[in-house]
């Protein structure tokens, strides 16, 4: 699979997806119409091989990257009601916390003491915690850990923190951003189809305000990624339409520097009737994703979800980097799912497939690790930003920003 991409036999490949893959591996954009019949096909390994021959095209570089950082859940007191969700309490549940203070401070000294360089920052939407409390909790980060970048506040959080606050979302992440606010996760997202929506949340934000925060992220300057969690009620059209959604937010804006998707996981939630995706629809998925977002720089595998050996192998339908390291995850844990990597495993889920390992930060740029070893004098060109026109544009320029310069790609 890592060779060049040639079309299939004809006798064991239907023509249709032989034409689409071979048009889009050749550049041509993908049509929902036919993102559709691939995310129907049967046809696993050949969509793999295209989707990883358009990977080699954007990442020609020898390596493969990963970061280490930890996932801080704040809280687990949430107003919304999420049926796939196994980690929330309502309020005043008498397993509902906020942290304190210490306790969160405490957890982002473990990470940097082993050379994390991020944490992030996601909970519940509490009811009471007023937008200075969140202000002041970034500023006292940035006071005692400068150098660790905050990538914080899912864009279900930012729109309740506008309703809390009865503030405009643009004066929400402005302030937001000048208390130590560097980047935007995409956490929230699930599936962009209001339909879908309505039917496994209650009180949480609808797909137009959930693509309007990191639209008003992007025009400050900032940079967030993106996710998609399917396998639960959407259709394959319905994944397709969150893909276009995608993808037309990336063209306005080419504020996102990644994409990741993993499959529901039902243990414990309100829809633990529903058999999970295995690792076919996973790579399937993953797949078609990189061969639909020609405009998203970076797909990052989800090991955490589907475990070492289906995260190592989705290096090869699409992605080109192994996720984080996450050294503390609780979210998809309270699910039933728990998978755990050491450092040296992560980065020889890399090597293994004679990739070079590299440790990156959330806006890609590589670290100089001694683990790593210099990197050759020499290396392929890095495919340009992406933008409007599709990855190797010029992409598109930003507004003047009130962004943290680490927040800066």
């Amino acid at each position: 699979m890592t060779g060049p991409y040639t079309p299939a036999d004809p006798t064991t490949m239907t023509p249709p997806i032989d034409r689409i893959l071979a048009d889009t591996v050749a550049g041509k954009r993908l049509s929902a119409a036919d993102a559709l019949v691939l995310l129907q096909s049967p046809y696993l390994a050949s969509i793999g091989r295209a989707a990883n021959a358009v990977t080699a095209r954007l990442h020609p570089e020898p390596y493969r990257t990963y970061n280490i950082d930890r996932n801080i859940n704040y809280t687990n007191v949430c107003t919304a009601v999420c049926d796939f969700c196994a980690f929330y309490r309502p309020p005043k549940h008498a397993e509902g916390y906020v942290l304190d203070r210490d306790v969160l401070m405490g957890k982002i000294a473990e990470m940097v003491s082993v050379g994390g360089d991020q944490i992030l920052l996601q909970g519940g939407l509490h009811p009471t915690l007023e937008l200075e409390w969140y202000e002041e909790l970034l500023r006292d980060i940035k006071a005692r850990f400068p150098q660790v970048n905050v990538h914080g506040f899912s864009p279900p959080e930012i729109h309740h923190f506008t309703k809390i606050s009865k503030r405009p979302l643009r004066e929400v992440l402005e302030r937001l951003a000048r208390a130590g606010l560097g980047s935007l996760p995409g956490g929230g997202g699930e599936i962009l189809v209001d339909r879908v929506r309505k039917e496994i949340t209650r009180g949480k934000v609808l797909t137009d305000d959930w693509l309007n925060v990191h639209r008003e992220w992007h025009a400050l300057g900032g940079r967030s990624t993106a996710t998609m969690m399917f396998g639960h009620v959407e259709t394959l059209a319905e994944r397709v339409e969150h893909l276009e959604r995608i993808r037309e937010l990336q063209d306005e804006t080419g504020g996102l520097t990644a994409f990741i998707c993993w499959s529901f996981q039902p243990e414990n939630t309100d829809l633990a009737t529903i058999p999970p995706a295995g690792p076919f629809d996973y790579l399937r998925t993953q797949a078609v994703a990189r061969l639909f977002l020609d405009n998203v720089p970076n797909i990052q595998s989800s090991w955490v979800t589907q475990g070492r050996e289906i995260g190592q192998l989705a290096l090869l339908f699409g992605a080109n980097d192994m996720g984080s390291l996450m050294l503390e995850e609780n979210v998809v844990s309270a699910a039933g799912t728990v998978h755990h990597l050491t450092l040296a495993e992560m980065r020889s889920a890399i090597s293994e497939l004679g990739w070079i390992p590299r440790r990156r930060n959330v806006f890609y740029e590589l670290f100089e690790d001694e683990a790593d070893g210099p990197l050759p004098a020499t290396l392929p060109a890095a495919a340009a930003p992406c933008g409007p026109t599709g990855c190797g544009s010029t992409g598109a320029l930003l507004q003047p920003s009130l962004v943290p310069a680490a927040a800066k790609s």
